[in-house]
């Protein structure tokens, strides 16, 4: 059987179970809670896939782990273990918990509910919304180039085509089944990525470029020598520094991540998921970089045609791997890659419908009918990200703006409320703008084009968290208003808490 048969039809097993899930799904998706946080019922392994799922996709594979390895040779492996360590495992102990528990108790579905309900500032909800769903599109945009690289080298297929397929079968899951469609199939996508990950490390180690675990890391360790990287310059460095502690606390802020805790069914569940998600992100993440470390093995000191983009690609297709692996493997990236996609954009509509229309310009909008709104949405936000992937910006690069900005707003005012009942809403407006204009503004003013994308992200992600616990204790010594605490958030029910509001 030709290679490209063999691929198609194991991409085609792929499709026919993704549109089942959805399909058997949207027989349970009538209003917005079961389309948005699937009932509050999820279990362990389901939920700590979901989040693996969406955290991991193909620009982690093809942007990251290429541009990581490039740039740091062995070094890029510490992005892995930092994404396992601080963006899965100790995300989880710190936000899991106390977010599931907020989040049931006062039928939270949002980010900008969250922020409304804990600061009592409608302004602030809308603020999110907009945010959220404007700079979501980069990050879901980025997802696409990562996908078209590689079909475009292993199946010489037409990049257009394949990001519209790839929006095609976002479209279908997410407009049938919401959320229940997506935990569905996160789980059953999240273990191909674990077998994928797996086998691939194995083949890509023995293949005749690296020759060899014990002789690839012994060459790639002499390349380093000789060309600068082993110490590292202060400059790349800093910059692996910054990669790393964007692509791991950056998870801490984004929407669609924190989403996943809120339909966890108990406790019990989350301590189970702390272990799941963490062996998770260790296997494919670590898996990820590691495979990309070895890139100068297979190039040299000269980037392929088409650039970083396209360094873990062209690796894969000199590989020789069996045309049945390529199949899986691409089947792998496109389950990480729709994970992803649906996550970002279940999340940034949703939260349009749910906290701008019905919250703001349309109260009595009916449930179904917001359920309904969400699914148009889910296709404009689809389309949108289509037109957006199609700018020549570096999947890394579009990727850091919108984690940055994103995360730059939200994770202060988000994770100090988990635990500081201190933090007031003069202090969460001072995080969320100053956090918002420090990553924004650099990259506007470079025509989103600047290389330091990540430097930005963690400088803005630390100035919100200054800027809350600073202003906050202002606002609180100065009796402002806005520097007026809100106890009830912590104990009241969500009827309790709509009777003092």
């Amino acid at each position: 059987m030709p290679r490209e048969a063999s691929i198609w039809i194991v991409i085609a097993v792929y499709v026919v179970f993704m549109a089942a899930a959805g399909i058997l799904s949207s027989k349970s998706t009538k209003g917005m809670a079961a389309f948005t946080v699937g009932g509050r019922n999820a279990g362990a392994w389901i939920s700590a896939l979901s989040y693996g799922t969406a955290y991991f996709s193909a620009v982690m594979f093809i942007g990251y782990s290429g541009s990581s390895g490039w740039s740091f040779g062995l070094w890029s492996v510490l992005v892995g273990i930092g994404n396992a360590v601080l963006g899965s495992l100790l995300a989880w102990l710190v936000l899991a918990r106390r977010t599931r528990e907020i989040t049931h108790r006062l039928h939270i579905k949002s980010m900008p509910q969250l922020f409304e309900m804990r600061y009592g500032s409608r302004n602030m909800k809308i603020f999110s919304c907009i945010v959220m769903f404007l700079f979501l599109v980069p990050y879901s945009a980025s997802v696409y180039k990562g996908l078209t690289s590689i079909c475009s080298v292993v199946l010489g297929i037409d990049e257009t085509l394949c990001m519209v397929l790839i929006a095609l079968l976002s479209a279908l899951v997410l407009v049938l089944g919401g959320y229940a469609a997506t935990l569905k199939a996160d789980f059953v996508q999240g273990i191909i990525m674990m077998f994928g990950v797996a086998v691939l490390i194995v083949l890509v180690v023995v293949s005749p470029q690296v020759g060899g675990l014990s002789s690839g890391v012994s060459r790639m360790a002499e390349y380093m020598q000789h060309n600068d990287m082993a110490p590292l310059p202060p400059q790349a460095a800093l910059s692996l520094l910054s990669t790393i502690l964007m692509t791991s606390f950056g998870t801490w802020g984004l929407p669609q991540m924190v989403h996943k805790y809120y339909g966890i069914r108990d406790d019990r569940e989350v301590r189970r998921g702390i272990v799941i998600s963490t062996f998770f992100a260790f296997l494919v993440s670590g898996g990820g970089y590691f495979i990309g470390s070895f890139s100068h093995l297979f190039f040299g000191s000269e980037l392929p045609s088409g650039g970083k983009d396209y360094i873990v690609p062209n690796m894969l297709n000199q590989a020789h791997l069996p045309d049945i692996l390529i199949g899986i493997v691409l089947v792998l990236l496109i389950s990480a890659s729709v994970s992803t996609l649906s996550s970002i954009t279940l999340t940034a509509c949703s939260t349009v419908s749910m906290d701008l229309v019905r919250g703001w310009r349309k109260p009595n909008i009916s449930d179904e009918s917001t359920a309904r709104l969400t699914r148009i949405l889910c296709l404009v936000f689809v389309a949108a990200s289509y037109a957006i992937a199609n700018y020549p910006t570096p999947i890394l690069e579009m990727m850091s703006y919108s984690w940055g900005i994103i995360s730059g707003a939200f994770l202060a005012p988000y994770a100090i409320a988990l635990y500081w009942k201190g933090i007031n809403r003069a202090g969460a407006w001072a995080g969320m703008v100053g956090g918002f204009l420090t990553a924004f503004v650099p990259a506007a003013v470079s025509g989103f084009t600047t290389p330091n994308g990540p430097v930005y992200a963690c400088a803005a992600m630390i100035l919100s968290v200054i800027l809350c616990v600073v202003v906050s204790r202002i606002a609180s010594r100065l009796n402002w208003k806005s520097g007026q605490l809100n106890p009830v958030f912590y104990t009241a029910t969500v009827e309790e808490w709509r009777r003092t509001h």
